[in-house]
């Protein structure tokens, strides 16, 4: 199998298995989020430490202990992607697996305004034209709801954010995982042996089934981000981009189709908006792409003036 389509069909993989997981969380209804995100930071380390076992991976480590700036840049990363999974988990787990959705339709528009913000960035037309009709549906959703749709919001942010900061971090998915469920693991364990102290802990007390999907949050999360690592060296940027709309696309069809969310006609407005959005947004995406593509190709192609000279 050639290297693109290799890397498409595990990026396409890597994404239905981020889509898959909303039906994942409520299996473990009888947890709370804090208790549920605690044990995903504890087994996926686990489960990370055993990946690099098994790549013998390890002299990055080192590089990275020996940084205070690296060490500070990946807390900072690990905190707001542990809000990130806190509020999705809450979010399908208390029937907002809407707004979740919503979170991760918008999140594209507001890693743009960020990178206006932070790197300077300049917007084509076509980018602020889908910011502005982003901004325009979460207002219309807003009136909806009666309030901001703060879930949605934060969701965004945060992992907005956190791309933000793994743009200064410059770690793979493994290492940045790694890294991050490090620093982390410390307060998880804390927080669970704490629970189990005051008898409160699910862990154990459930069901063996219960227990078994607490332990399976590490696989859930290490092996989408595992294809996802395979994939991103194999195909372009752009195609990444657009893969990543399979999340929230099968978030909606599961909150809609299988939890059964409400949705009145002024949500589905507000929800046609934000998928206008994204449809110019692609569309820049994608001519975007293309034109690079032309460029580069023009530029092997044309003849340097040395070779003009007699």
């Amino acid at each position: 199998m050639p290297d693109s389509q290799k890397g498409l069909l595990f990026g396409a993989s890597a994404y239905v298995l981020w889509g898959l997981s909303t039906l994942y969380w409520p299996l473990l209804s009888s947890t709370s989020a804090i208790e549920i995100l605690a044990h995903r930071m504890i087994w996926s380390l686990l489960a990370m430490l055993l990946i690099l076992v098994m790549l013998r991976h390890w002299r990055w480590i080192l590089g990275v202990l020996r940084s205070p700036r690296q060490l500070l840049l990946i807390a900072s990363a690990a905190t707001v992607i542990s809000m990130n999974w806190g509020l999705f988990i809450y979010a399908v787990n208390s029937g907002n697996a809407l707004q979740a959705a919503l979170g991760y339709f918008i999140n594209p528009l507001v890693s743009v305004v960020f990178g206006v913000i932070v790197f300077t960035e300049r917007l084509r037309p076509l980018q602020w034209t889908a910011v502005a009709l982003g901004a325009l549906a979460v207002v219309v959703l807003t009136f909806d709801y009666g309030a901001p749709p703060w879930l949605a919001i934060g969701l965004a942010l945060c992992f907005a954010t956190y791309g933000v900061l793994k743009k200064f971090v410059k770690l793979g998915g493994v290492e940045s995982l790694t890294s991050e469920t490090m620093l982390m693991f410390l307060p998880a364990a804390g927080y669970v042996l704490a629970l189990h102290a005051m008898g409160a802990g699910t862990f154990g007390q459930v069901s063996v089934a219960h227990t078994l999907l607490l332990i399976g949050a590490g696989a859930v999360t290490a092996l989408p981000l595992l294809f996802f690592g395979v994939a991103v060296v194999r195909i372009p940027l752009s195609m990444i981009g657009l893969l990543q709309f399979i999340v929230p696309v099968m978030q909606f069809l599961i909150a809609w189709l299988i939890f059964g969310e409400d949705l009145p006609p002024s949500r589905w407005i507000g929800f046609a908006i934000v998928w206008t959005a994204l449809l110019v947004f692609a569309t820049d995406l994608v001519r975007n792409a293309r034109d690079l593509a032309v460029a580069r190709r023009a530029a092997v192609g044309a003849p340097s003036l040395s070779a003009e000279r007699p």
